[in-house]
């Protein structure tokens, strides 16, 4: 009823994903579905595409930058109507009269200006450059570590959907075993040779495992949506496997798997490429203390009465050397910080870099604990199985009870499960290992 209740909900939230049945894709399918399509890769994407702007941007300081300007002013001021008579070419003859320079009419002026910057020095064009272009370098590599992070969560996924999917088998032959016993305690009360209890029992014991299939298709129903969430499917869209996930074969020593976590990690490329940005930044500061040359050119209209008109006009062209001798110890100050930023991702680098040698080491363990665990959880399946087919002997022969070939029974179903878990996880810490070093999408997505 669960089931069907979802089944309902869905079918009403979201009719077309359900009724179209859940699609079926390959780990490789999955991942290209999710290179395209999942929202947090679009988001580096985005990051490192404003990063590239960034660094165009910081390119067009070396260009002119050219400017438009309209101003208008009215005053009596003796020394400002005097200045816009000059500039409109109206300066008569009259205006030398004393009592008019001293205390002249109200004037208006309108001014319009073109004018012209270009930087002919100035250093903190070039780091600022730079550092655009390392920011530029930090962005797309974040990039491509979010591209090895999506591809582990979608096999990880993928996995989820083969172990349900395996959950769910086990789940049905427990109900299978469970109603055959039921049926056998029914008749062999009917038949006088069995107990009212025993057969009471095993209806109990077929509501139980009638219960966890219930909450195994659930599962099951859950991961194909994760899935297909994963990789930038539809709301309420379903996505199965098509092929069955195995483990790679592992052909490298640890030595080897930590050479090459160190070359091809693309998270400790961004610590490093991080350290150099904090170079330039170090450098930018030291340049703080050079002196900047920009050339300017101005053409200029004056107008009384209409703005952009033209009663005279003049130009102006000059270069410009300016030089900060003192500011108060503010880029002292500055050039300290950015030493002590590079150090501090100096450090960080070095931190992560013993981080991943240890994250490596770590899930080699784990890799070969899961294959240990493994190897005995097949070795108890065989046990179970054996067991429960000696349990049934002795109970055909009334040397056992039911409640010992439902124990039997119960312990062959938690063998079943747990070889599952195991054959999940041992392909899930190998994957791993594979993602510590750097080199899953090279030997797990082939």
């Amino acid at each position: 009823m669960k089931t069907l209740a979802l089944f309902i909900s869905l079918a009403v939230l979201f009719p077309s994903a359900v009724f179209a049945g859940p699609g079926k894709v390959s780990l490789k399918e999955a991942i290209t579905l999710a290179f395209e399509r999942n929202h947090l890769l679009k988001v580096a994407t985005f990051e490192r595409a404003a990063a590239e702007r960034e660094r165009y941007e910081s390119r067009s300081r070396y260009l002119p930058r050219i400017y438009l300007d309209e101003n208008f002013s009215s005053s009596n001021s003796p020394t400002r109507v005097f200045m816009m008579k000059l500039d409109e070419g109206r300066f008569g003859q009259g205006d030398f009269i004393i009592d008019n320079l001293n205390h002249p009419a109200s004037h208006s002026d309108f001014l319009t200006a073109f004018s012209l910057q270009q930087p002919l020095l100035d250093f903190g064009i070039a780091r600022g450059a730079e550092m655009a272009e390392k920011e530029e370098k930090v962005r797309g590599l974040a990039l491509e570590n979010r591209r090895r992070e999506v591809a582990m969560a979608v096999y990880n996924a993928c996995l989820d959907v083969q172990k349900s999917t395996a959950f769910l088998g086990v789940a049905e032959q427990a109900v299978v075993g469970a109603s055959e016993h039921a049926r056998l305690a029914r008749v062999r009360n009917e038949s006088g040779v069995g107990l009212k209890s025993d057969e009471l029992r095993a209806r109990t014991y077929l509501a139980e495992m009638e219960q966890q299939r219930i909450s195994a298709t659930n599962n099951r129903v859950m991961a194909t949506l994760r899935l297909a969430q994963l990789t930038g499917g539809q709301p309420g869209e379903m996505l199965e496997m098509s092929e069955e996930l195995r483990p790679s074969a592992m052909t490298l020593s640890i030595e080897d798997l930590a050479r090459l976590a160190l070359e091809n990690r693309q998270d400790l490329k961004g610590m490093e490429a991080a350290v150099d940005k904090a170079d330039v930044g170090v450098r930018m500061a030291r340049q703080a203390y050079f002196p900047t040359v920009y050339a300017n050119a101005v053409y200029q209209l004056n107008d009384r009465d209409v703005p952009f008109g033209r009663d005279n006009d003049g130009w102006m062209v000059g270069v410009n050397l300016r030089w900060e001798l003192f500011d108060g110890m503010r880029r002292q100050q500055g050039l300290a910080k950015a030493r002590d930023m590079k150090n501090a991702a100096a450090e960080y680098r070095e931190n992560y870099r013993s981080e991943i040698l240890l994250q490596v080491t770590e899930q080699s363990l784990r890799r070969d604990e899961a294959a240990q665990r493994l190897a005995v959880a097949r070795q108890a399946l065989l046990d179970a199985e054996e067991g429960l087919r000696l349990i049934g002997k002795r109970f055909e022969n009334s040397l056992a009870t039911m409640v010992d070939v439902l124990d039997a029974e119960t312990a062959l179903n938690r063998s079943r499960a747990l070889l599952v878990e195991n054959e999940s996880n041992y392909a899930l810490a190998t994957a791993r290992l594979y993602h510590a070093a750097g080199i899953f999408l090279k030997e797990v997505v082939k």
